[in-house]
């Protein structure tokens, strides 16, 4: 549950510079890369957990 509260927080944290970006501030743009980066790598974690979660469920769950 934690990786999916940091995935909530880190999309949470870019909305201003999401706005920004659009309004046509290079810099807040910039930012915007570097945390939708982090932002997919966050949602790969969570990915891999929840397939690991699957594979160790008993049969039948």
């Amino acid at each position: 549950m934690e990786a999916y509260d940091r995935l909530k927080r880190l999309v949470e944290e870019v909305a201003d510079d999401m706005q920004k970006a659009i309004g046509g501030n290079k810099a807040a743009g910039t930012r915007v890369r570097k945390a939708m980066q982090e932002i997919k790598n966050a949602a790969q974690d969570i990915r891999v957990k929840v397939l690991d979660l699957g594979k160790s469920a008993p049969p039948g769950a």
